[in-house]
């Protein structure tokens, strides 16, 4: 069979080398010049994969008999259209990899929170002794899990809407929908086709496996969920079918079979924010209904140290805390990071904006935002929107704001850094635009 991938970044290199390992012929195309994947094609010469760097031959890419699009490949791109015309099987890398699975597989999507619900599920499975597999949006492509992969192996996965819009097949024994806000809507077109994106989860789920949402978002509430799967919530109310918090104890009611089960009490967390509590029981219930044990969930909520780039605390200096939320890519991430704090906050805003609704976090500056520093695209309309409800300055680089927020800040305040913005128009991606912040504030 012939497999043509489309891009050479982490999806692309690793599907490819796991499509040549069962036999396939394989050709990458890749649009960016080879100068930023050298890594990539170091690998694809070693193995002799044919490619192709700084365009997409039509005529080469449509010469085979499937199409694996790397996440974010948009759906109006000409040689996709011809190859739908054509009724080529156009799939992702996460659809692929997973056809090579057997493993117990917990997945994990919505709009905000995915990265730390999916390392804190891996965490609770690695520390109760499983050997726990993280892969998806979260870093590592599937398709780089599959040679690894044990007989008793969970793959906890980090799904976007990117990954799961060229799904078909894909069968999760667990899966997660935690929040549903408008996002990515340049790629999708639309709210509508991002929700049926989010969804595409559970659609091939059955009355064996387990759907859970979170019984708090209206979106998710008011959309119907065409699914098969036992569906349980999470929920900081009391309810008669999942996870909930009572009195601030946490506590499961799995069905009308299991007793109530308490957990522990939610100031017990590691992780501060309701948001956090959110994915701590959303995470919580994943392994509970996999039979972990309550000892082993609870030592991990309360043990887990948070992901990088999200509320991460970087350093203090002269008495004020430095938080990396470059992971924040809009406004709803944002609400959450400025909600977590009770200290003045010194907010560093800005990057590439998605029409950015900057009026949501009216309420949490009034109350939590000492003053703010813009940059990026975005920098005029933050400072347009917030420049009459507190101080409002404009950066023309990120280690420019990181030194006026050094500036600004007293003791006991706190430099937050959460763009509500994506970051390409500075950066290669939030993990990049973080490292920038984090050298910036170890240098002050």
């Amino acid at each position: 069979m012939k497999i043509s991938i489309i891009g050479a970044g982490r999806s692309g290199l690793a599907a490819a080398k796991l499509a040549h390992s069962k036999g396939y012929d394989v050709f990458v195309s890749e649009s960016k010049t080879k100068e930023h994947y050298t890594e990539a094609a170091n690998e694809f010469d070693d193995l002799g994969i044919d490619y192709e760097f700084g365009t997409n031959t039509q005529e080469k890419i449509l010469n085979a008999d499937r199409l694996i699009l790397s996440p974010g490949v948009p759906p109006t791109v000409d040689f996709i259209i011809e190859a739908e015309k054509k009724g080529m099987d156009i799939i992702s890398e996460l659809e692929f990899a997973w056809e090579f699975t057997n493993q117990k597989i917990i997945a994990i999507t919505g709009t905000n929170g995915k990265t730390t619900t999916t390392a804190l599920t891996g965490h609770i499975f690695k520390s109760a002794g499983v050997d726990v597999h993280i892969c998806g949006n979260i870093g590592t492509p599937l398709s780089s899990a599959i040679p690894n992969l044990k007989k008793d192996s969970v793959i906890v996965l980090e799904l976007s809407s990117y990954q799961l819009d060229r799904t078909k097949k894909f069968r999760p024994d667990v899966a997660v929908i935690l929040n549903l806000t408008p996002d990515h809507l340049s790629y999708h077109g639309n709210l509508e086709n991002y929700r049926k994106a989010k969804y595409k989860i559970t659609a091939n789920q059955t009355d064996e496996d387990y759907l859970i949402i979170n019984g708090d978002d209206d979106a998710l509430i008011a959309s119907e969920i065409n699914t098969k799967a036992n569906l349980l919530f999470f929920s900081v109310s009391p309810l008669n079918r999942g996870i909930y918090l009572q009195d601030d104890t946490i506590k499961y009611q799995i069905s009308k079979q299991h007793k109530t089960e308490e957990l522990m009490t939610v100031g017990k967390l590691s992780l501060p924010g309701i948001h956090n509590t959110y994915n701590s029981m959303a995470a919580a219930l994943a392994a509970r209904v996999l039979e972990i044990r309550n000892e082993n969930i609870r030592d991990s909520l309360m043990s887990f140290q948070g992901v990088e780039h999200r509320l991460e605390f970087v350093k203090s200096v002269m008495g004020v805390d430095y938080i990396n939320d470059s992971k924040a890519t809009n406004i709803n991430a944002t609400w959450y990071a400025l909600s977590s704090y009770d200290k003045p906050i010194i907010w560093i805003a800005g990057g590439r904006g998605d029409n950015n609704d900057y009026s949501q976090l009216d309420s949490l500056v009034d109350k939590n935002v000492k003053c703010i520093i813009a940059i990026g695209e975005e920098a005029d309309a933050v400072f347009n929107h917030f420049c009459l409800k507190t101080k409002v300055d404009r950066a023309s680089s990120l280690e420019e704001a990181v030194k006026m927020a050094s500036e600004l800040a007293d003791y006991g305040e706190i430099v937050l850094f959460t763009p509500a913005c994506k970051s390409f128009d500075m950066f290669a991606n939030f993990e990049h635009r973080g490292q920038i912040f984090k050298s910036a504030v170890c240098s002050l």
